[in-house]
């Protein structure tokens, strides 16, 4: 373990027992040093990596302190490795996205609000006035998809599938695009599955949710068959 992993390991454990708390400024680096045992140039490494992980933000003549850790930031990087793992085979990336957003449903049947399934309801909606304009506004309609699952993952009472979704659902936006632009029918059918999916929750029933969710992403690997693998559009901005 190098010293710069030091500083880290030891940083997540004075979080983990409590010693630091989110918000909490952290000592000026000549102290935190000492205490650590480290040299200044160490500690410097291990803050700058707990930075990129969104441990810690540092601020520039105000110090350095410990986020929110938010679960979905710390997640974040992991969607660096889901695009290395998804160039060769995005199917491997869609397999595991299937996986936890069926979880997702099941678990959100029995915990979404009425609050979020009208919200969720207002966005199908939405998507069907786009879907009826010529031409219509794809990249749009890929907005209202990735805000309805959102809404979904939102409601499993599990933040960290929650994040994991997350760091999944933007790495699929190119398959999904494609199929949007290039199958024809393929918004129609993505909106009969959302609704058959929203149904499901609003009948408060999990393994029908799941299951709608499974049908749902089935088709849309399926689609993979066909995405080649350059001239695709560049997929949206994930907001």
């Amino acid at each position: 373990m190098s010293r710069a992993d030091e500083v880290i390991n030891s940083i997540k454990h004075m979080i983990l027992e409590g010693v630091f708390r989110p918000g909490d400024r952290l000592p000026i680096e000549k102290e935190l040093a000492e205490s650590l045992g480290v040299s200044r140039g160490s500690l410097r490494e291990g803050i700058s990596a707990l930075s990129i992980l969104g441990v810690v933000d540092t601020r520039q003549g105000n110090g350095t302190y410990i986020t929110n850790l938010d679960v979905t930031q710390l997640l974040a990087p992991m969607g660096f490795v889901v695009d290395l793992e998804g160039r060769g085979d995005a199917r491997h990336v869609h397999a595991i996205r299937r996986l936890l957003e069926c979880e997702a449903a099941r678990l959100a049947a029995a915990r979404i609000t009425d609050q979020a399934l009208t919200e969720a309801r207002a966005l199908l909606d939405e998507a069907t006035r786009i879907a009826s304009e010529v031409p219509h506004d794809h990249e749009c309609i890929i907005e209202i998809d990735i805000n309805f699952h959102r809404i979904i993952a939102a409601h499993t009472g599990n933040p960290v599938l929650v994040g994991l979704i997350d760091a999944f659902a933007g790495r699929t936006v190119r398959a999904r695009l494609w199929r949007s632009l290039h199958e024809e029918g393929a918004d129609r059918r993505t909106h009969d599955e959302h609704l058959a999916i929203w149904k499901a929750l609003a009948a408060r029933d999990p393994e029908r949710a799941r299951i709608r969710m499974a049908n749902h992403l089935i088709g849309v690997e399926e689609s993979l068959n066909a995405l080649p693998d350059d001239d695709t559009p560049t997929p949206p901005k994930i907001r």
